[in-house]
């Protein structure tokens, strides 16, 4: 708001002084110096206060007026003035660079303005002139509008309806407005800025109280009440000389349609008002409300204050006041005297704390606390400038003075800067403290009402507030001390240790250590003060104050636990006495290792147990769980079961104090429930573990006559579900351990079924013979399920036993039906030698009778077979004489060359090829085993086809290779195939053969390289006979050595066709890549 139009004047601020605090002197001590008091975490208050920023600055706002200013009204950040000129110049301060001048239609001469007054709102003005003419300007319009009937109508002031005005509900309507005028009148009336053609701005204007005195209204307010619910309302009107309160019921129409004073002003024609006239010569004065919080539409003035002739009358507005007379603490602000005559200002404002007072040369501000004037300030005019008066914007809280020719703005800086030395002054120290606003003032505040508790005796009070003040300790100490006020201290230390800081350690932990002192002295005192009186009087209340004073306890130590040392708090408690105490401060520091001391010191196990499963720390289970585990087993083993992080292990210790303890024999054995829990349940593979339950199982009391008669079924339960290791199979227990310790105790069953384990079944079965136990020996003899000849071995120890130790014949044949290993010749020799027949006659004709049923089933089988060997004879003979046809173009399904120009195979699947593809082909898909034969008939075959071969349709072959080279030089390294040169195929492949068979043996290739097709293809064919090229004869007449070639030949052609290779690669080939290792594949490069 015209920040750039201010010029702050550069006067000097008046200077306070710094209150100093006078030295409190106590007898019985001296004061400590402050360096050496302890610094308990109060804040000390600098020395010197940082320069204040002065109450209230006046700066001149820089505005051309080309006319005397007559008036000047601010509202809600719109400022109006009225020119003499009759020109209205507003300008809405958050826009201060837009000014809007708006010329009444009307002469200087015939109107001359008088006064302007607009809403709070700032959207409806009126203007009113000596002569009685009135204007109404919206704020939106561009020139003003005459108000004709209140013409003749001198208006001096308007209260307005700010409820309704700051609520926005109907911008356009001033709704209901009272008007005091020059002939004593009061009026009520309504505008409407709406353009309706039917109807005028000027709703109604009706008088509806007038003065008896007839003296100008200069000043008329009203408010409606209680804010909640606003049916009532108070009309506050003055005159120079009177005050008036009119308070009544308004008449409130549903329509809106105004007039709602009329009612409650003629309830006054009967009676009187509440009048109060202060005489005097003047005929100015003001009324003015303060508001506190004046943006919100329905809140309450809080003071008034009215200009009169004898001074300044004001008041708190008490709207809950019971009579007719709203004006509390009312009183009269005398004006300053000049020569023995008070001079009487042009205008008043309030603000919060001041009455600002304008003067003709000059402008005060006087604190309505204590009356005193706190600012002055000349007002910079020229010659010739006449003051006109101060306006205040009721809802903005600033204030304009102004002149005939210039406008200042009063700031309101630091108003409430010396308000909390007045309420300090009248020992209103609540009010003072919520004025204060740095920590020395707090600091004075709190210590001047600190000392005022304390010698009224209200300790409690001045406790606290010692405890916030800069006070020395040890002053405060000993004040309540010489007094006797422990209790007052004990609050005041915990005050004082709460405002500590948590840095420092040492005092904290020395104010925290007196305290738990206080509350234990005090709950003995209650004790004996209990016990003696409870005899004559009733201890009701003392009991309940000790059980407060001991949850007070309680609670301090929860909350200053870690500002106590552990060890000096158990001294003090163990020397009043106080056990709950030591055990409560154990439990909330988590020492649960002395309450769990305490508990089995004092025999309490269940209390002691209970406080181990409150805790986490796990070394006490180990700690007491031996001694726990022999006076509770049961408690122990729940508490343990609770904890699955505990190490079983080092448990072990306390589990063997249950080996030796006696017990009842009917109740469960808790070691063993606790350790089948760990084995189950927590899967718990540890050996140790797994041989301290056997041993448990197999040991279960101390009397060793006692093994003699216990029972088996929990030992063999546990041996036949223990759980086993996954990747060896044998149970996590140690069976040699387990078998020395069964031995020991004379337990037949569970070493039988550990011998079971080991794999070990003849000393099982033996074992349980031995002990007479059949049923147990027929089941381990059936336990090696893949070894069948030591199931028969195990069943014949059981047979021997039956037969020759029991002597039973019967039962020996009723044994084999268990088993299906053994025959009746099996046990025979078994029987003695002048054994009775007729035990067994029948026995024995059933196993003939088997026999020869058996016999005939492999006779019906071999004839079978025989019948199917002729079927598959007569298949191959006709297979023999199966032909395929073949055309002169046919091609060999590998090369693609002609099939006819070398020797062929074709297949019934019409898949043909030439003998030497078929070979590598064939090669590559054969097993090894068929392999490794070719390659033994290719070495026969070469063998036998040394003698040449000659045929006579063959001329001279070209030469393959040079002779043979000798043995001792290397052969050559590049391989030459015999199909390069067909001419005569038949010598010369096969020398090449022979040649290249025993270089490829010496070298120790792989198989299939050792396998030559073309070398082959020369073998396998016929000697006489070459398609396309005519037959030989082979020189000589057949030998043995030719029929053994053709053998030989005929094996080689059955290896080679027994399948066709492209179909049977189909299947063969499926776990092949589709690139070999020594090819590279390029159908993916871009």
């Amino acid at each position: 708001m015209f920040d750039e139009y201010v010029e702050h004047t550069t006067a000097a601020v008046p200077s306070h002084g710094v209150l100093q605090s006078r030295g409190l002197q106590y007898e019985g001590f001296e004061p400590a110096q402050p360096e050496e008091i302890l610094d308990f975490d109060v804040q000390e208050a600098p020395d010197v206060e940082p320069p204040q920023s002065p109450i209230f600055d006046l700066g001149q706002v820089q505005c051309a007026i080309n006319a005397p200013l007559v008036s000047l009204v601010v509202c809600s950040d719109m400022l109006v003035m009225g020119l003499a000129s009759n020109v209205l110049i507003l300008i809405e301060l958050a826009h201060a660079t837009q000014v809007t001048k708006i010329q009444i239609p009307a002469k200087p001469n015939e109107m001359t303005l008088h006064k302007v007054f607009m809403d709070p709102s700032g959207r409806h003005i009126i203007i009113t002139s000596t002569q009685g003419q009135n204007w109404y300007l919206y704020r939106t319009w561009k020139k003003p509008r005459q108000l004709k009937s209140f013409n003749k109508l001198v208006i001096e002031s308007i209260a307005w309806n700010k409820a309704a005005m700051l609520s926005n509900a109907q911008p356009t309507s001033t709704r209901e407005i009272l008007l005091g005028a020059r002939n004593g009148t009061v009026y009520e009336a309504m505008l409407n800025a709406e353009e309706d053609f039917f109807k005028s701005q000027e709703r109604y204007l009706q008088p509806v109280f007038s003065l008896p005195e007839l003296h100008p209204v200069t000043g008329v307010k009203y408010e409606f009440f209680p804010p909640s619910d606003p049916r009532r309302a108070l009309v506050v009107v003055t005159t120079p000389s009177r005050i008036y309160q009119f308070v009544g019921t308004p008449d409130f129409r549903s329509d809106d349609s105004g007039r709602i004073f009329s009612t409650m002003f003629a309830s006054y024609r009967d009676k009187v008002p509440k009048i109060l006239e202060l005489p005097g010569d003047t005929q100015h004065s003001e009324l003015h409300f303060y508001t506190s919080n004046p943006e919100q539409a329905n809140s309450l003035p809080r003071s008034l204050a009215w200009m009169t002739a004898p001074g300044i009358y004001h008041g708190n507005l008490n709207f809950e006041s019971t009579t007719d007379d709203f004006i509390d603490a009312a009183d009269v602000l005398p004006y300053n005297t000049s020569g023995g005559v008070s001079e009487v200002p042009l205008s008043i404002a309030l603000t919060d704390f001041h009455y600002v007072i304008l003067y003709k040369d000059r402008i005060a501000g006087v604190c309505n606390l204590d009356d005193k004037v706190t600012y002055e300030e000349p007002l910079p005019l020229r010659p010739g400038e006449e003051v006109r008066g101060i306006t205040a914007d009721p809802v903005r809280k600033t204030y304009w003075v102004y002149t005939d020719q210039s406008i200042f703005e009063l700031l309101v800086g630091n108003e409430d800067r010396d308000v909390w030395k007045i309420y300090l002054e009248k020992n209103q120290y609540e009010t003072a403290l919520r004025h204060t606003k740095t920590a020395r003032q707090r600091n004075q505040v709190l210590a001047a009402q600190a000392s005022s508790f304390f010698s009224e005796g209200r300790f409690f009070q001045a406790a606290q507030c010692y405890a916030q003040c800069s006070v020395s300790f040890e002053e405060v100490v000993l004040k309540f001390l010489d007094v006797n006020e422990r209790d007052a201290l004990r609050s005041y230390i915990i005050s004082r240790l709460e405002r500590t800081k948590k840095t420092d350690i040492t005092q904290r932990m020395m104010l925290a250590t007196w305290l738990v002192e206080f509350y234990l002295s005090k709950c003995n005192e209650l004790d004996d003060i209990v016990a003696s009186e409870s005899v004559l009087h009733d201890v009701g209340n003392l009991q309940a104050e000790r059980a407060i004073l001991e949850d007070d306890l309680r609670q301090f130590f929860e909350t200053y636990k870690n500002n106590l040392d552990p060890k000096t708090t158990y001294e003090l408690i163990q020397g009043h006495g106080r056990t709950d105490m030591y055990l409560h401060y154990a439990t909330v520091i988590g020492d649960s290792e002395r309450v769990i001391e305490h508990w089995v010191m004092e025999e309490e196990w269940s209390k002691a147990i209970d406080t181990l499963n409150r805790q986490s720390n796990l070394e006490l289970y180990y700690r007491f769980g031996a001694v726990l585990l022999r006076q509770a087993p049961k408690e122990t083993v729940d508490s343990w079961l609770k904890q699955p992080t505990l190490d079983p292990i080092r448990l072990i210790p306390s589990l063997l104090q249950l080996q030796h303890a006696p017990r009842d024999p009917l109740s469960p054995n808790q070691a063993i429930r606790y350790l089948n829990h760990i084995v189950f349940e927590q899967q718990n593979t540890s050996p140790t573990i797994h041989n301290l339950l056997v041993t448990f199982y197999v040991l279960p009391a101390s009397a060793p006559s006692s093994s003699a008669t216990s029972d088996d079924g929990p030992i063999l339960r546990f041996l036949s579900t223990a759980p086993s290791d996954p990747i060896t199979g044998k149970p996590y227990y140690d069976l040699d351990y387990a078998l020395r310790l069964c031995k020991q105790t004379g337990r037949t069953q569970p070493c039988v079924h550990i011998y079971s384990k080991m794999a070990l079944y003849e000393n099982s079965v033996d074992l349980a013979l031995e002990k007479g136990d059949l049923e147990l020996a027929k089941i381990n003899a059936d336990m090696p399920e893949d070894d069948q000849p030591l199931r028969k071995k195990l069943w014949l120890k059981i047979a021997r036993y039956v037969v020759q130790d029991k002597k039973d014949i019967k039962t020996a044949m009723r044994f084999l039906e268990n088993t299906d290993l053994l025959k009746i010749e099996d046990i025979l020799p078994f029987f003695p030698d002048f054994v009775v027949i007729d035990d067994f006659k029948e026995e024995i004709a059933h196993a003939l009778e088997g026999y020869s049923s058996h016999i005939d089933m492999l006779r019906n089988e071999m004839d079978d077979a025989t019948r199917t060997a002729e079927s598959i004879k007569q298949d191959i003979n006709a297979l023999r004489n199966r032909f395929v046809t073949i055309d002169a173009g046919d091609t060999c399904s590998v090369c693609s060359h002609l099939l006819l120009t070398r020797q062929f195979y074709v297949f019934p699947c019409r898949h043909n090829f030439h003998a030497d593809c078929l070979i590598g082909l064939v090669k590559q898909y054969l097993p090894a085993h068929s392999l490794r034969r070719m390659l033994a008939l290719q070495t026969e075959l070469m063998k036998g086809a040394g003698t040449p071969i000659i045929s006579a349709n063959i001329t001279s072959p070209a030469p393959v290779n040079p002779a043979v080279q000798p043995p001792s030089r290397q052969p050559h390294t590049q391989r030459t195939l015999l199909s390069a040169n067909f001419t005569n195929p038949l010598q010369n492949g096969t020398r090449a053969a022979n040649l290249l068979g025993r270089n490829l043996l010496s070298a120790g290739d792989k198989i299939r390289d050792l396998i030559v097709p073309d070398a082959l293809a020369a073998l396998v064919s016929a000697p006489t006979w070459i398609p396309g090229i005519g037959g030989g004869r082979r020189n000589g007449n057949d030998t043995d050595g030719g029929k053994k070639v053709e053998k030989l030949r005929a094996e080689l052609d059955d290896l080679l066709a027994s399948n066709c290779p492209l179909c049977e690669s189909v299947v063969v080939g499926l776990d092949k890549p589709f690139i070999a290792e020594d090819e590279s594949d390029t159908t993916w490069t871009l």
